[in-house]
């Protein structure tokens, strides 16, 4: 049950009063809302029959099927919102009791570690906005928030995700630590488009017209009537969505984006807990940085938004950072050395459209049935070796690994390659700002039928999309293929002659990204060498400077990471934050064994996967502590070597997740020398 709902429509709205009058005020110490924020819109939760972490659900609900809706034509915002941190909980997170939920993580498992029999409910309020830039911002209150002892996390929402995308993660572990929550959908979220019927979702997730929705729609592209109906007509039942086809490249923001959801946490906390002033309407600011504990933290995607955040704090808002696997691009991959063990880490510091581009070229040829169609492909190409399809497909590992991948990806290469094809075609809108009319390499996005033809979303669909969708929407499409448009599994590349999981379109791709001709290596022109240019305009428009400021900090990756290599992201972020910081770095880099991008792999593949989740709240237990005494140091840049299962019949325990050491032996410690970074092997 909802207890109480308010709309703020202008600052000074009192969300609760609290204190007596001030006697002294002065103009610069009254609470405002940041300028940016639109109307908030403010809901308290019990912590029974509804609640912060679990919409109502609990532990038990989120391990169960969705909820239903009771109408799913027209589902309301309540249910929207349950079924949103329904889909986001266990988007994640493995749910299954032998990978450890309930036992080793989970609503039920308190902050200390400790699993309980209750359902792990938890109480307070929650504040959402648009900001100007047409961005959702969350903030959460945990009934137990501690004055005395104030601290606000940020949850950046991973992936593409929208505003609960964070909520297994950071935002789980902030609640239960009794510290508020600010959360950012950083320019992405489910922000579908559907052409058929000219139709959005609200920031409360329901549908409505672009007409009728205004500035109220999460996404809309800004398409005349005329362009929408001919687009419509001549490529029914496509979409758009708002990270790859905002034209806005929201990934150069995420910074700011994040920096903006923790001074809407001030805001909103100080309303809450400041001391009322003389007018009987505004408060006064009683929480700032300056008493207040800020941990930057979330994985993937919003992992990298704490980093550039922290990298961008220029008023001094954030005390520290915590993240795990983060999609980090270092604006360069020379000034410092990444090693494994004696040998240089192959690929350090690539931008993610260079690496996601060549794994959607070699992944597919490793994955599924369609794989030797497309290595057959390559190598008529040139593009890789062997006499059969053994033979290339290990050529196709091996070339991966040449690239910067690690051998420990092996087992997981051919899980990935769809969703490196989804990563591929998202962001090459997104960096160029291109149109969903612009059909890049004649690619585009659609739900499709098993045939692999581009078909309309249902009105059900449409309806539950702000809940289902992950941010990314529907299938790739290749528009060129032989016979019309397919999904490019299914897709034949003109003139090939095989079954080529559309290779021409990815070939088309990893041009873009290199700049000249991936086959040939001639130069590009015409419309493609412009493309080029855009993208990699956008690239240099995200990438990370490494300065830090001196803000303790921890990274935890798992070296399984097939999505996110460490080579490319974290090992390389460490080296530049070294040439950007020396001796002043307080940046601790740990690396997990056997984790990967995506626990839910744990049950999958219980030989190879072990969950990187409880690692990253060690690492904000570990900051925590350290803010709070520093005293307590923090722990030291180390690999963890942890022990995979024999099968997922077997209960993951702690035993098989070592915790952090004090002092790592020499084996396991990664060592930053001036500019060198070693990890053993």
């Amino acid at each position: 049950m909802q207890i109480k709902t308010i709309v703020l429509a202008l600052a000074g709205i009192t969300l609760a009063a609290c204190g007596s009058r001030h006697e002294h005020d002065h103009p610069e110490d009254l609470n405002s809302k940041p300028a940016y924020l639109g109307d908030i819109s403010s809901t308290s939760y019990d912590g029974a029959s509804d609640d912060l972490l679990t919409a109502g659900l609990g532990k038990t609900g989120l391990a169960a099927a969705p909820p239903a809706y009771a109408d799913p034509a027209h589902p309301t915002p309540a249910e929207l919102r349950r079924n949103a941190i329904h889909s986001n909980y266990r988007a994640v997170l493995d749910i299954a009791a032998n990978s450890g939920y309930g036992t080793l993580y989970g609503p039920n498992v308190d902050a200390k570690g400790v699993a309980g029999t209750g359902e792990g409910k938890i109480a307070g309020s929650e504040h959402i906005a648009y900001t100007d830039d047409n961005v959702t911002l969350m903030v959460q209150v945990p009934a137990g928030f501690d004055v005395k002892q104030p601290c606000i996390v940020t949850g950046t929402s991973s992936g593409s995700r929208g505003i609960y995308g964070a909520i297994s993660t950071s935002g789980e572990w902030a609640l239960k630590n009794n510290c508020a929550v600010a959360y950012s959908d950083k320019g992405g979220g489910t922000g579908l488009y559907t052409f058929d019927d000219d139709s959005v979702n609200l920031q409360n997730g329901v549908r409505a017209t672009r007409a009728a929705a205004g500035k109220s729609a999460t996404f809309a592209p800004p398409l005349g009537d005329a362009e929408r109906a001919a687009f419509t007509a001549a490529y029914p039942g496509r979409i758009a969505f708002k990270h790859a086809h905002s034209q806005q490249n929201p990934e150069k923001d995420w910074g700011k984006y994040t920096l903006q959801a923790v001074e809407f946490a001030f805001y909103v906390l100080n309303e809450k807990y400041g001391t009322l002033a003389r007018d009987n309407k505004s408060h006064i600011v009683t929480l700032t940085p300056r008493n207040t504990i800020t941990i930057a933290s979330s994985i993937s995607n919003g992992g990298g938004a704490a980093l550039l955040a922290a990298e961008q704090d220029t008023k001094g808002l954030i005390t520290g950072v915590a993240v795990g696997e983060p999609q980090i691009q270092p604006k360069t991959s020379s000034g410092y050395t990444v090693r494994q063990g004696a040998l240089a880490a192959p690929g350090q510091g690539k931008a993610l459209f260079d690496y996601a581009t060549y794994a959607a070229l070699y992944q597919p040829c490793i994955a599924g049935p369609a794989a030797p169609g497309r290595c057959s492909a390559l190598a008529a190409k040139g593009l890789l070796n062997g006499a059969d399809a053994t033979a290339q497909q290990n050529d196709a590992r091996a070339r991966l690994r040449a690239y910067g991948w690690l051998e420990d990806s092996d087992p997981l290469q051919a899980a990935h390659a769809g969703t490196n094809v989804l990563v591929a075609v998202t962001y090459a809108y997104a960096y160029g700002k291109f149109s969903v009319t612009d059909k890049v390499c004649g690619l585009t996005f659609a739900p499709v039928n098993a045939s692999g033809a581009p078909v309309p979303f249902t009105a059900e669909q449409k309806a539950a999309s702000f809940a289902a969708q992950s941010g990314i929407i529907g299938s790739v499409v290749y528009e060129d293929a032989v016979g019309g448009a397919q999904a490019y599994q299914i897709g034949v590349s003109p003139g090939s002659g095989v079954a080529d999981q559309s290779l021409d379109a990815f070939l088309c791709l990893r041009s873009l990204a290199v700049g000249v001709d991936a086959v040939s290596g001639a130069p590009l022109a015409g419309t493609l060498a412009t493309q080029s240019a855009r993208i990699r305009a956008g690239i240099a428009e995200v990438q990370a400077g490494g300065n830090l400021k001196g803000k303790p900090a921890i990274i935890v990756h798992g070296r399984r990471d097939t999505l996110i290599p460490v080579n490319f992201a974290s090992r390389a972020y460490v080296g530049l934050n070294a040439a950007a910081e020396g001796a002043a770095s307080r940046l601790r880099y740990i690396e997990v064994t056997n984790a990967n991008h995506f626990d839910s792999f744990t049950n999958a593949l219980p030989q190879s996967v072990v969950p990187l989740h409880p690692y990253l709240f060690r690492a904000l237990d570990a900051l925590l502590a350290h803010l709070r005494n520093s005293a307590t140091p923090l722990p030291p840049s180390q690999v963890v070597r942890t022990v995979a299962r024999l099968d997922n019949t077997t209960p993951l325990t702690a035993a098989n997740l070592p915790a952090f050491a004090a002092a790592p032996a020499a084996a396991n410690a990664i060592a930053v020398s001036g500019t060198t970074v070693t990890v053993p092997d």
